[in-house]
């Protein structure tokens, strides 16, 4: 089993190749890793559903195909370090946590075939096999395969990540700039502690030059009640919105109807459980330094003026 640590004391890396591989480097998380790497002087391959050319990190990157299939071994061929971001927001089609699970684990067994000596998976905080909300029980049981491929590994357990190109953030900004009311389920006491994307990128390539097995929680400085959370967001936004609390069910209705009108998941009954559940929070020493509330002074004019798709970002061709 991995052993918790902080990031001080890291082990000395042997390495083995100057080419480390990110899943994702297109989206969001991945891509702030990718840049990271790039900024230590890293050679970087991506591998990615959707190739973009147009991508500003296309000119820098190596580019394959993230299939699932024998390829995935010479995707990975000379590769010293792989930092796995995959995973899924929730179920939609033929898109299901379970299938996510397999998939991990193909890739996990494709990076010991190809002789990948680290992987750094993002997991989540607060994982649970025994979880009721399929993402984290899910996260979990990729964290348990980890260890049994018997790779080198770092766990990284991000919290509620923020950053430029966040979704939730954002259209949590925009519901309260443009909606007439904000519902909240349930008390709004549970907490929440915000993680910088960038902050969590450094976690992650620190992870990379260690050789022992660790997992860490990524979490940032700072802590809100989940109410007090929103209301500062409101506050900073100039939102109109009347913040007022419900029900599970009404505020999950409301959801699913702003989901049709936006043609969009705007939030699932699991996040909303797992919310009031208080795990978008760590019980470890915050190794993020970066500060929300600063970083939300420094945006609030262009937080939220435009809606960010999950569907059209992550489903839709």
């Amino acid at each position: 089993m991995a052993r918790r640590g902080g990031l001080g004391g890291a082990q000395a890396r042997l390495i083995v190749a100057d080419l480390d591989v990110v899943t994702g480097a297109f989206s969001y998380t991945g891509r702030h890793i990718a840049e990271a790497l790039l900024a230590r002087g890293r050679r970087v391959r991506i591998l990615t559903r959707r190739p973009d050319p147009s991508h500003p990190l296309a000119a820098s990157v190596e580019v394959s195909p993230f299939v699932f299939d024998d390829s995935l071994v010479d995707s990975l061929h000379g590769a010293d370090t792989l930092y796995n971001t995959y995973w899924v927001r929730f179920e939609r089609g033929a898109t299901t946590f379970e299938g996510a699970v397999r998939n991990t684990e193909a890739l996990f067994a494709a990076a010991k075939q190809a002789g990948v000596r680290r992987v750094v998976h993002i997991s989540v905080a607060n994982p649970d096999p025994s979880s009721p909300f399929p993402y984290f029980c899910g996260k979990a049981r990729t964290e348990a395969a980890l260890h049994e491929y018997g790779l080198s590994h770092e766990i990284v357990r991000p919290t509620l990540v923020f950053g430029p190109e966040d979704i939730l953030v954002n259209n949590i900004a925009w519901g309260l700039r443009h909606v007439p009311i904000f519902l909240i389920a349930g008390d709004g006491c549970s907490e929440v502690q915000p993680v910088s994307v960038r902050d969590t990128a450094s976690i992650c390539v620190e992870a990379g030059t260690r050789d022992d097995n660790v997992i860490l929680d990524a979490a940032g400085p700072e802590r809100w009640a989940y109410e007090d959370f929103i209301r500062l967001i409101a506050s900073a936004v100039g939102g109109r919105a009347r913040i007022r609390h419900s029900s599970l069910r009404v505020a999950l209705y409301a959801a699913r109807t702003a989901g049709v009108l936006l043609r969009d998941v705007v939030v699932t009954r699991d996040e909303l459980g797992a919310l009031g559940a208080g795990l978008l929070a760590s019980h470890e020493k915050p190794l993020g330094s970066d500060r929300f509330e600063t970083w939300l002074m420094e945006n609030a004019d262009g937080l939220g003026r435009r809606y960010h798709s999950e569907l059209a970002r992550n489903f839709r061709s």
